[in-house]
């Protein structure tokens, strides 16, 4: 007997394939209608009733267009403004615990604080998201596929406020909606390119953090015996931009990691689940690449703070 093509997946599901077990993907399928219109479906209603419980459903339909790869509508880009104010504000609050963090510093240390920390936010982990949408974008593009990022209204109200009242950030922001039949490989690929994004974002900020906080002469100024809070931002009523830098250079790295790892869980509309469809070896990789020094972190053997102030403290040797 026979083995089935692997393409034909585009058009049809493997009735003779035992899917137990395996990852449920809702795939795009084709059909012909009487009057030999071409229709596009996916097979399942779960997938309908994700996307209404998400508010996925009033999103706009795409509408395809004819540009260069590296192409944002202005839709797009008024989608990605809206994620990226509502981000930077839930992790301002973050920053400061929320609103519990009034009682600790008193309100008019505690706004200031706020609006010190959402630019040290938006420099340090803005890129870890922006970015990692637009590896999906490009490479969905890259495809032959539509792509466009739609941010969910409700998803980043909820951000908010969840980040406002409880000081940690839970946020749906957004996501890159796709449109075109792409095989298993093909979105395996789409999906691997978020988290790919954070790796090399994650591995470019080592060098440059470093070379940025040896030539400042950051780590002169600030004690490093223990990790840095918004809170060291001012001392005495003077800005301590020493603080400051430290602490974007040190998101910087941490949330590209906890991104990718994030990301790389194989459940729900995670990019991990469309990996592991398409490729096991490929799933199993990646996600040790973030979880491994993730694990390391979480267990004292290295830091953030340790890689960057090694790194500052030889360049700044260098100089002088």
């Amino acid at each position: 007997m026979g083995a089935r093509d692997s393409r034909a997946d585009i058009l049809d599901d493997d009735p003779f394939r035992n899917t137990r077990g395996q990852p449920r993907i809702h795939r795009v399928h084709q059909r012909v209608d009487d009057r030999g219109t071409l229709h596009f479906e996916t097979n399942g209603s779960f997938g309908n009733a994700l996307m209404q419980f998400l508010n996925q459903s009033t999103w706009e339909k795409p509408k395809h267009h004819t540009g260069r790869l590296w192409h944002f509508s202005k839709t797009e880009k008024n989608h990605l403004a809206l994620a990226m104010a509502a981000f930077t504000l839930a992790l301002g609050f973050m920053s400061v615990y929320g609103i519990s963090g009034i009682n600790e510093y008193g309100f008019s240390t505690w706004l200031v604080l706020l609006l010190l920390s959402m630019p040290v936010m938006f420099i340090a982990v803005g890129p870890a998201f922006l970015v990692h949408e637009i590896g999906h974008k490009l490479v969905a593009k890259k495809n032959g596929c539509w792509a466009e990022f739609r941010a969910d209204p409700k998803g980043l109200q909820f951000g908010v406020i969840i980040s406002l009242l409880l000081g940690f950030v839970f946020m749906a922001p957004g996501a890159v909606m796709v449109a075109g039949v792409v095989t298993r490989r093909q979105n395996g690929h789409i999906a691997v390119a978020g988290p790919l994004t954070n790796l090399g974002l994650f591995l470019i900020g080592i060098p440059v953090w470093g070379l940025v906080l040896g030539l400042s002469g950051a780590f002169d100024g600030v004690a490093t015996a223990g990790r840095i809070t918004a809170s060291d931002y001012i001392a005495n009523g003077s800005l301590v931009w020493q603080a400051i830098l430290i602490h974007a250079g040190v998101f910087w790295l941490q949330a590209n990691l906890i991104l990718g790892l994030f990301n790389m869980l194989p459940f729900g509309p995670l990019d991990g689940l469309k990996i592991k469809d398409w490729s096991e070896r490929a799933f199993y990789l990646v996600l040790l690449i973030f979880a491994v020094p993730v694990f390391l972190w979480f267990s004292n053997v290295w830091s953030p703070m340790g890689v960057l102030h090694t790194i500052a403290e030889t360049i700044s040797n260098l100089v002088r």
